[in-house]
């Protein structure tokens, strides 16, 4: 049975403040294994201009009984298909660190493929470009015995050691990490001989974190293309200093946004 339409969004998108009024919606895609909280409260820290969705990926959180996704296309068919009508109402932008970068760029690729719909600015963080030998070259995490992952995990830094320590939490939280990695190593995507989005890029990256092919993504746009460093390793943006840079930045450009959209 098909569920209605405001149960479905609220099925696959976390909203801590509804802002109706709000100028742009700011939709944020999670890391691996990631949940939505982070993202979801956001909309209790920006301003009223900006409504921030965050994505909620099955097998976690309240959809934790939900099978995992098995590829990209599945999150793109679930995003698009729930958020398409609201997309059309003002100006969106899309986050997404990691992972999210991928998935917010896949999104981003089927909306203005298939809908002729463009956001007005894509933030990504901690990503090489999809396309970049970088990422092609990159070992397969997913496949890695527990143990191995295990070891790989604590040297990104950003996960709790005493997480990793209680298999009963491990239990819950490996099998998500493992199934997005599956569907972001297994991820094709061809350098686009032109640049499918006219809108502006903004990369961000931890300073520390292992070098990952930020310029390749200047590929996918003709619009402004700018990176950001900021001090710490894969998880630089949980520390509260680099996530008042980065929501300030992403304000100011969100807000002059609606500018360029009329």
């Amino acid at each position: 049975m098909e569920l209605p339409a405001s149960n479905r969004m609220e099925k696959v998108i976390n909203c801590f403040q509804k802002r109706p009024d709000a100028v742009a919606r700011l939709i944020c895609f999670p890391w691996a294994g990631g949940g939505s909280i982070h993202y979801a409260r956001w909309g209790n820290v920006l301003n009223s201009s900006i409504e921030v969705f965050a994505v909620k990926l099955p097998g976690r959180e309240s959809r934790a009984k939900e099978p995992f996704f098995l590829n990209m296309q599945q999150i793109v068919d679930e995003v698009v298909g729930v958020l398409l009508p609201v997309l059309k109402e003002k100006p969106f932008a899309l986050f997404g660190h990691s992972f999210g970068a991928f998935t917010s760029f896949a999104v981003a690729d089927a909306l203005k493929k298939i809908h002729n719909l463009e956001p007005v600015h894509i933030f990504l963080s901690g990503a090489s470009a999809p396309h970049s030998e970088t990422r092609i070259k990159a070992p397969k995490r997913s496949e890695l015995s527990d143990e191995d992952f295990l070891k790989w995990l604590m040297s990104i830094g950003g996960t709790p050691p005493e997480l990793l320590s209680n298999p009963e939490v491990l239990k819950l939280f490996l099998p998500a990490l493992k199934a997005d990695l599956h569907v972001v190593e297994n991820y094709r995507c061809e350098k686009p001989d032109v640049p499918l989005l006219s809108c502006p890029v903004t990369c961000f990256d931890g300073k520390e974190d292992v070098p990952h092919d930020l310029q390749a993504w200047k590929d996918i746009t003709s619009g402004d293309f700018t990176t950001r460093m900021l001090d710490g390793s894969h998880f630089y943006l949980k520390d509260s200093g680099n996530e008042k840079v980065l929501l300030d930045y992403v304000t100011k450009h969100l807000e002059t946004s609606e500018m360029d959209y009329l």
